[in-house]
């Protein structure tokens, strides 16, 4: 009789069979995909608003009411003016939902106070000599993971858009 040498083929198998079972749940648990996306969507929302921005500032410019403060806008979306500062979208509710096209639901630090949306927003006032802004944030995403909007100060200052990249903090 001769003694063997090796695994046979139905054992290769097997254990190849448990290494997938195994792969398959645990990688995911290593790997932060949730954080990544809520990345993603971040810049898509930082990248429509600066989209945004420029349609309704050459539409501003057109019509001669980029210098001023505070102005209306009729961007032709069919309900009420846009309010503009500077020639850019004021950093408000109503005004980012006018011209995004976007629902968002009220909160703070990423937990919606009002509404059911996807997204939630959180106005902060305009203090003495700054300009108004506001905080976004995916609706059940960490306070860490938001975008904030602030709106033109000047007629020379552009708005501000800083998201939050760092797919450990999402």
């Amino acid at each position: 009789m001769q003694k063997q040498q090796g695994f046979t083929l139905i054992e290769l198998v097997v254990v190849i069979i448990i290494l997938g079972i195994l792969a398959v749940t645990a990688a995911p648990k290593f790997i932060n995909l949730q954080g990544d996306a809520r990345v993603s969507a971040l810049s898509g929302m930082k990248a429509a608003i600066q989209g945004g921005n420029t349609l309704v500032y050459s539409k501003a410019a057109l019509a001669g009411k980029e210098g001023e403060e505070t102005e209306t806008l009729d961007i032709g979306s069919g309900s009420e003016d846009l309010n503009i500062a500077y020639g850019y979208i004021q950093a408000t509710q109503d005004d980012l939902e006018e011209a995004l096209d976007v629902t968002f639901a009220e909160g703070a630090d990423g937990t919606a106070t009002t509404g059911t949306a996807d997204w939630i927003i959180k106005a902060t006032a305009a203090a003495s000599g700054s300009a108004a802004s506001v905080e976004i944030w995916q609706a059940g995403a960490p306070a860490d993971c938001k975008l904030t909007y602030t709106e033109a100060s000047s007629a020379t200052a552009l708005p501000e858009y800083v998201a939050e990249t760092d797919p450990d903090k999402c």
